[in-house]
């Protein structure tokens, strides 16, 4: 397989995230990306507009595979937020709540969710002092401007440091797209499928003999049966062990 060229967060390519309204009052959700938008449970409608949008800037399609949104990844970010995790059911909580230096980490008393509250909250008032025009209403030019003023800090976002901000959303969005699919992001395995990553297959041993092969089969997700049929390419020849088998 050819070595894939490191994907350039912010680069001017693929297409627009199109972000309408959820589904409300019986009209039906728009379709992107050739499917359904998912009915969110943590993001509202103005929210999701925002997070569809920025995560299809920070890993757009290409010539490699599909960009974020149609990997799924704003409902990766939406299952998580909502759930265990969002609530921060295992992050510690009691203060005291100072500014700490850089190599300790978080120190903000938000959950992850109120963090995105909170920053979405406060990227809607910073976008109505500038135009009042909707982050996804901008040009991917102006969307890439703006998520770089986030991510070079000094906006403050309802609390929320907009460095802060930005990173939490780059590490979701990166999580979302390669993560096993069981997960909401990495629909149909098309990021593992573009990097050759074979998934959750946990057994080798009929193969454990076998060297100098190419090992070819599609990517397995955690929520599949673990029994598929391994291929091995029909140009090299198996070894001794799978003679007859």
């Amino acid at each position: 397989m050819e070595k894939i060229s490191r994907r350039s967060f912010f680069k001017v390519a693929g297409a627009t995230a199109a972000a309408t309204a959820l589904e409300a009052n019986g009209v039906p959700r728009e379709k992107h990306g050739g499917a359904q938008r998912p009915a969110y449970t943590f993001f509202n409608p103005e929210e999701a507009n925002f997070i569809e949008a920025a995560v299809e800037r920070l890993i757009p399609a290409d010539e490699n595979g599909p960009g974020a949104l149609d990997a799924g990844v704003p409902n990766y970010l939406d299952k998580q937020l909502g759930g265990a995790w969002g609530a921060g059911e295992r992050l510690y909580r009691g203060g005291p709540w100072r500014q700490g230096e850089p190599t300790q980490g978080y120190q903000l008393p938000f959950t992850p969710a109120e963090l995105f509250h909170h920053a979405l909250r406060g990227i809607r008032t910073d976008l109505a002092k500038r135009g009042n025009k909707p982050f996804n209403k901008y040009s991917p030019q102006e969307q890439d401007a703006y998520l770089k003023q986030l991510e070079a800090g000094g906006i403050d976002l309802d609390g929320v440091p907009s460095k802060t901000f930005f990173e939490s959303l780059l590490e979701l969005t990166i999580e979302g797209y390669f993560a096993d699919p069981v997960y909401g992001g990495n629909k149909d395995m098309v990021a593992w499928k573009m990097i050759g990553f074979p998934g959750a297959y946990a057994t080798y041993y009929h193969l454990v003999d076998q060297h100098g092969m190419q090992f070819n089969r599609a990517p397995m997700s955690l929520a599949e049966d673990n029994r598929r049929v391994i291929h091995v390419h029909p140009n090299i020849p198996a070894g001794p062990s799978a003679k007859g088998k």
